[in-house]
């Protein structure tokens, strides 16, 4: 009987232990569900040329709805107007410079400082599964491109292990908590743009777009711009498809949806340079447990305080080493936006500057070079670029038009934003406005001292695969440079291509 009696207690004993554990069990997994899934969109080389940021024929519907459901802010900024130093930044959440992968498409061989981590890291360590891609876009989404040693899947240790995510393209719920980082590619200049508008059901008339002072009147210069909102129709038909698959899923409610541009649209003024097209971005966030209704922010916000503010929703502390800092933090407070430009393919360039909500402040170190420095790439994808030169040899530029085609550049920039948006006036050398030089000169040295690069190494990408390209095409295909002379995209892959085949030929 005794014995018996120990038995059962034994059975019972099991039981509550047991059902204690399974319990305990579900209440973490239970805990571990209600962190929220994260989604990060970066459609590739836009400015807020977005309906719901007030831009004139474009049809964004989805990003309308999410700015209509969630937070749209007004004075977004890159700290880098270029794809890969922009993406380092926003990858480790610390202004490209001070982690020296401010080089563009440099130092891939050389791992990161120790200093710092990609915030993948941080994620996977509170629980999340990360993922880059999306099944359902444009080459699917699985673009990285940052400026130091990097896979895209696997673990990071930052010395013999470099995995950023954990899988690609699909979210499902045995993935949550999860975080999602998707590029929408096909705002990017590529040769595809004119399939897109080709396919399109209602493409943008160019007679009636509306383009900034700056840009001449022409008729293939009005085309390109038609073509490129063609893109971001496309682009935000590809938001409503994430969208849509969340609901199918179940997991629009518990998941913030963070749209962005990865830096300014392409073209004159833009990406590549530290006007204001070049570094403001639209940004807007779709949280609807969070978020009940519409909000618009004024306030600034850099790029890297998007990757803080992911942290932050996950859970996590924020890493010192971060420049950036919580967005939707009660304490958030930010004047200023760090800008800086460097190395763009075969062009040495250095510039750096503020900009605020209301100013502007650029000091180029490099006045020598002019802001049409004929490089490589955009000789291939602006058009507007070759037709304003035609028009300037004519003299049929007028003074905010030229600027761009100038021999060189100034050696500062001030511009009143809220009085001159499209910064056509420089104040640098107006007697009245000295006081205000004085001061974001001063902000701007200072913030050089605050962010100077961990390390000096340099390994730039070697450009000798296009080296004489454009003189080439111009000797052995004048036809066709002609033709690109007039604003016709010729196709940038297929002529390097062809070269790069006859470059291998003569070495070989």
């Amino acid at each position: 009987m005794q014995r018996l009696y120990k038995y059962i207690l034994f059975f019972i004993s099991v039981f509550v232990l047991t059902s204690c554990v399974e319990k305990q069990n579900k209440t973490d997994r239970t805990k571990k569900q209600k962190k929220p899934n994260i989604i990060w969109l970066m459609a590739e080389d836009i400015s807020t040329d977005l309906a719901c940021y007030g831009m004139p024929n474009v049809k964004t519907p989805n990003l309308d709805k999410m700015a209509a459901q969630g937070v749209r802010f007004d004075n977004a900024f890159v700290t880098n107007p270029i794809c890969s130093p922009s993406r380092s930044a926003m990858m480790i959440g610390t202004h490209q410079v001070k982690t020296n992968t401010h080089h563009h498409r440099s130092n891939r061989n050389v791992p990161l400082d120790s200093t710092f981590k990609p915030y993948t890291y941080w994620l996977k360590n509170a629980g999340y599964t990360t993922i880059l891609g999306h099944h359902a876009v444009m080459d699917k989404g699985r673009k990285i491109d940052v400026n130091f040693k990097h896979k895209p899947l696997g673990i990071w240790n930052g010395k013999t292990q470099f995995g950023l995510f954990d899988k690609y393209d699909t979210f499902e719920k045995a993935d949550e908590p999860f975080f999602a980082q998707i590029q929408l590619k096909v705002t990017h200049r590529g040769d595809w743009w004119d399939k897109v508008r080709e396919q399109s059901s209602h493409p943008v008339d160019p007679k009636k777009v509306i383009m900034p002072p700056y840009m001449a009147d022409h008729p293939m210069i009005r085309l390109d711009w038609a073509k490129y909102l063609d893109q971001i129709e496309y682009m935000d038909h590809e938001v409503g498809m994430i969208f849509k698959e969340l609901e199918e899923k179940g997991m629009a409610e518990n998941t913030i949806v963070i749209f962005i541009g990865d830096n300014g649209r392409c073209n004159i003024r833009g990406k590549g340079y530290l006007h204001d097209p070049g570094l403001r971005i639209p940004l807007i966030v779709y949280y609807p447990k969070q978020f009940k209704e519409s909000k618009i922010r004024k306030d600034v916000v850099s790029a890297t305080d998007i990757t803080a503010t992911i942290l932050d929703f996950a859970g996590i502390k924020i890493p010192e080493y971060m420049t950036g800092k919580p967005i939707f933090d009660k304490d958030f407070n930010r004047e200023y936006v760090y800008g800086a430009r460097d190395l763009w393919d075969e062009i040495e360039e250095q510039s750096r500057g503020i900009t605020s909500a209301d100013w502007k402040y650029i000091r180029n170190d490099k006045p020598e070079v002019p802001y049409d420095a004929h490089q490589i790439y955009l000789e291939f994808y602006r058009p507007a670029v070759h037709i304003m030169r035609t028009l300037k040899e004519e003299e049929a530029l007028n003074e905010a038009q030229k600027f761009f085609f100038e021999d060189s550049k100034p050696v500062e920039e001030l511009y009143n934003l809220q009085n001159d948006p499209h910064e056509l006036v420089n104040l640098a050398k107006n007697p009245k406005y000295a006081y205000k030089l004085t001061e974001l000169r001063s902000m701007t040295k200072d913030l050089d001292q605050k962010m100077i690069p961990v390390s000096t190494v340099y390994e730039p990408k070697s450009m000798e695969q296009t080296r004489g390209l454009v003189e080439w095409l111009k000797n052995e295909y004048p036809e066709v440079h002609k033709q690109m002379e007039n604003g016709v995209e010729i196709g940038f892959k297929k002529w390097k291509d062809k070269y790069g085949e006859i470059k291998k030929g003569q070495t070989n």
